[in-house]
């Protein structure tokens, strides 16, 4: 009998199909036995490791299928403007910032959203001027749809009365035709390039940074959607350098953009195919947000009747893309916030399955944060993937202040974040977090879908009640099912004897809290292909 590396005792083992009270028996990096406390001892030597625990939920790692990896390793490090409630205290703030730091070249920030201020208006790059007119700055709204630039920062990209949008993007000017400082949509392109490029020690920091947070919130492994509107963020080289020194403790699975172009994804699946850093297939944008009106609609916006919103890129032109995309076994997934966008996603991926035959191709939708009652079936019947993040439906802190109220109206309120529907349908269901556009922690997702109530704690019953779900659903939608997305779940995503030994254990009884109380629970330790990566130290 082989002795194990590791061994987690404890009352709580979530396996993601049961509860057993038991231990798991860890070694080379692999689960050799998921069994009752009585068969535990025989795995323990002298070298062993063991861990016991009582009460404690022990569970699979979690495994977010939708962030931004460098974009949030820079979220980090530069400032946060979410609290801010005007356009002059966001100013304010990036003043203090960059006062802060005299030696960076760009002045970089993120969150400011015009929808969370008190005067909902787009702000204007001479407010920064008046307190930052000698350094460029890029500054990110919360949605990752758009930023506001200073007039040095526009200096520096280029970007002047002449300047034309680019296809699906809007540089916002005035009267005089003069560019306000905000770049929508593709037209950050034009100025993020050199906005965020970095030295390669600050790059290193900073994943460094990002893969403790990780860590330490018993993520062990994501999917990184590099491509943004019109641009790409991330370094394949640097994960890469960090895979080879053993420092990849966060398994990535990552996307390239799909347009029209494969040489490049062809070679990204020969290079990039091992269980911790592995390329994973295209995706694209079908639609922006909806709070900017830009999410695309079936129907025309309720509080604005002249707009629905359209497609980034021409139909016929994603139709081509996508169905040349899945001949070549490429899996693709798809943003579409907007439940005409996601009609459309869906249409594409028909198109596909007519056009190639039907496979095991696991395309995905990307948010879904409203539906058509006529398109909730078809994700079953086209094996298409729902990949959701309960996090965004609760955007603004109070519900009242909820804008898919008036921008969705009364008939399609009910198919908003449609979540348990769409899972009761038969879809298959992964969730993630979007971040930085919403915090990294894997329990804020998991208290939303299972309360679907505001930071004010309302609406008490939660938003669209009819769509809460189970704990034990919510835990294997950020698990099971994403291992599930990524062509894993022979590998990770429960706790089984022979998968990868990606295990985490929560400071309470998750089961047994009260539901207000999940977004407090912390995790106490952190277990990445059978090495301890994270452990509480109190």
């Amino acid at each position: 009998m082989d002795k194990a590396d590791l061994v987690i005792k404890g009352n709580r083992i979530f396996t993601g199909e049961e509860m057993i009270e038991g231990g798991i028996a860890i070694k080379d990096g692999k689960i050799i036995e998921v069994c009752k406390q009585e068969n535990m001892e025989r795995f323990i030597g002298s070298d062993t490791q063991v861990y016991k625990f009582d009460n404690q939920t022990i569970m699979p790692g979690f495994h977010d299928f939708h962030i931004h990896l460098t974009l949030g390793c820079l979220f980090e490090d530069y400032v946060n403007l979410a609290d801010a409630r005007s356009a002059e205290e966001t100013a304010q703030k990036v003043k203090e910032f960059a006062d802060s730091r005299p030696d960076d070249e760009w002045i970089i920030g993120f969150s400011w959203y015009h929808i969370f201020w008190d005067k909902k208006e787009m702000p204007d790059r001479t407010i920064l001027d008046e307190l930052i007119p000698d350094r460029p700055v890029f500054l990110l709204n919360a949605e990752c749809h758009g930023a506001w630039l200073n007039s040095k920062a526009l200096e520096v990209a280029g970007i002047d009365e002449s300047t034309e949008n680019p296809d699906f993007g809007t540089i916002l000017k005035d009267v005089k035709g003069k560019p306000t400082g905000i770049l929508l949509e593709t037209a950050m392109s034009l100025a993020v390039d050199q906005a965020f490029k970095m030295p390669e020690k600050k790059a290193i920091e900073l994943m460094e940074r990002f893969l403790a947070k990780a860590n330490r919130l018993g993520i062990t492994s994501v999917s990184d959607m590099l491509p943004l509107p019109g641009f790409e963020v991330g370094d394949l080289s640097l994960y890469r350098k960090f895979e080879e020194e053993g420092k990849l403790t966060v398994r990535t699975f990552f996307l390239s953009p799909l347009n029209g172009e494969l040489s490049h994804a062809r070679e990204m699946r020969k290079k990039y195919k091992s269980d911790v850093l592995k390329f994973t297939g295209l995706k694209q944008f079908l639609d922006g947000v909806v709070t900017t009106y830009t999410a695309m609609m079936v129907d025309e916006y309720s509080d604005k009747p002249s707009e629905k919103g359209e497609a980034f890129l021409p139909p016929e032109l994603l139709e081509q893309w996508v169905a040349e995309a899945d001949q070549e076994g490429f899996r693709i997934r798809l943003h579409a916030c907007g439940d005409g966008a996601v009609r459309l996603g869906l249409d594409l991926y028909e198109n596909a399955e007519k056009q190639n035959g039907k496979r095991d191709s696991r395309h995905a939708i990307e948010h879904i944060e409203v539906i058509h009652p006529d398109d909730i079936n078809r994700f079953a019947q086209l094996g298409v993937i729902a990949s959701m993040q309960p996090e965004h439906m609760a955007i603004t802190e109070r519900f009242e202040d909820n804008v898919y109220l008036t921008r969705m109206g009364q008939e399609r309120d009910e198919y908003t974040w449609p979540i348990k529907t769409l899972a009761e349908s038969g879809a298959s269901m992964a969730f993630g977090s979007d971040y930085p556009v919403v915090e990294l922690d894997p329990m804020l997702e998991i208290y939303r879908a299972v309360t679907r109530r505001f930071n004010d704690g309302e609406p008490e019953e939660g938003w669209n009640p009819k769509e809460k779900i189970s704990l034990a659903d919510a835990l294997r939608h950020y698990t099971s099912g994403p291992a599930f997305g990524n062509f894993m779940e022979d590998k990770l995503g429960t706790l089984e004897k022979g998968k990868l030994a990606d295990v985490i254990v929560m400071d309470r009884d998750l089961f047994a809290a009260d539901p207000k109380e999940l977004p407090n629970a912390k995790v106490k330790l952190t277990v990445m292909d059978g090495k301890v990566v994270y452990k509480d130290s109190e």
